[in-house]
């Protein structure tokens, strides 16, 4: 069969819109996709069943390295919702808080939170059937009501952009509007602190992390940047602050952010590097400032990035193993730590100020003299 025939026999089969509502878009490669899910249904089908069986009589899901395990090879659809709520915790605070959220829109509200938050419900997700208002029932109003409680629960956070393509997410996997408020403050407000808030401390120190494991694992690519001046903000500050929606494709990002739930933002660190040292070549064959910003927008794309089972492999090969942490070259970034005692250095025995990077770090015995890298494991 030509090749102009099999990508006409294959739009006939591959619908127009995808599970999550999302319009494909006109140089969607329906061939190419079709080829992948054929291969993704059969690890799908034996995933949902190892799930089901894990899940079964209602057992609830708890951390281990089981979940661990089986969060990494994805969690099927219809069980993502119920397992993020568990493992980031957003159940067990909406279990502790009930009539919380609806309190929230209930009460006192900020005519300028209400209006940045409306500015922005029409730019989110234009491609998507169901948030239009000709939709029925229309997302945008789930959306404004997650986003308002959230501003007004956070009030030092508020609204961000950013933030409605998070929570739409969040809307179009839960389809519950309190599910998605608390796992939406499970992210800003645990997994991902300072991101969001108006200095973006955390956002920023962790970009800085990230160009300093560059300059680690990838020293060309650092050498390259720093020959052309280039700020690592200009290049993944959207993949951050966006947690790569719109940016990777739909069942991608999921994956990742099965994992965000489950282990933190290492997993941030673990897809950026990846993107980065798959595309080293094409990257250093760069010749100016518009031109290294391009090539980063065309890593995200195509069918390295669209086969989301393989990429996720491919982000995990790397794994440090399990047991003593390797020591690895500390950075220059500023850390603002001040001690609640003299003893062995913890999480629990630290006020950390804002500045702090929102990612798992490998803590030392004692103050380290320079910021320590995130351990990847």
């Amino acid at each position: 069969m030509e090749r102009a025939e099999r990508l006409q026999a294959a739009r006939a089969r591959v619908p127009r819109v995808d599970p999550y509502g999302f319009e494909r878009p006109e140089d969607f490669d329906y061939a190419a996709y079709e080829e992948f899910f054929s291969t993704y249904l059969v690890i799908l089908t034996k995933r949902a069943i190892k799930w089901s069986r894990l899940l079964k009589g209602g057992r609830g899901v708890r951390k281990s390295s089981t979940v661990k395990r089986y969060v990494r090879k994805g969690i099927p659809l219809e069980h993502r919702a119920r397992v993020w709520m568990a493992v980031s915790g957003a159940q067990a605070q909406m279990d502790k808080n009930p009539g919380y959220y609806h309190r929230l829109l209930q009460g006192e509200r900020s005519s300028c939170l209400e209006e940045a938050i409306r500015t922005d419900l029409n730019r989110t997700f234009p491609d998507n059937v169901r948030f239009r208002k000709t939709a029925e029932p229309c997302l945008q109003k789930t959306l404004y009501n997650v986003l308002l409680a959230y501003g007004t629960h956070n009030r030092g956070v508020g609204y961000c952009q950013g933030m409605n393509f998070i929570a739409g997410y969040l809307i179009l996997i839960t389809k519950n509007e309190e599910e998605s408020f608390w796992l939406l403050d499970a992210l800003v407000g645990r997994i991902l602190p300072d991101y969001y808030s108006p200095e973006m401390l955390g956002l920023k120190t962790d970009q800085e992390v990230l160009a300093e494991l560059v300059r680690l694992k990838l020293p060309a690519v650092a050498a390259l940047m720093e020959g052309h001046g280039v700020l690592w903000t200009l290049l993944v500050s959207r993949w951050f602050i966006c947690l790569f929606v719109d940016i990777l494709p739909v069942e991608t990002v999921l994956r990742i952010w099965d994992c965000l739930f489950n282990e933190g933002s290492k997993i941030l660190f673990r897809v950026a590097l990846t993107l980065i040292k798959q595309h080293q070549r094409f990257i250093l064959e760069a010749t100016s400032v518009p031109d290294i910003c391009d090539r980063f927008k065309q890593i995200t794309k195509g069918t390295f990035v669209t086969e989301c089972h393989t990429f996720m492999q491919a982000s995990f090969a790397e794994a440090q193993p399990s047991g003593a942490p390797q020591a690895l070259p500390a950075c220059s970034l500023p850390v603002c730590w001040t001690w609640a005692s003299a003893g062995p250095l913890s999480p629990g025995g630290l006020h950390h100020l804002p500045a702090v990077a929102s990612s798992p770090l490998l803590w030392p015995a004692r103050v380290p003299a320079q910021f320590p890298l995130p351990i990847l494991v």
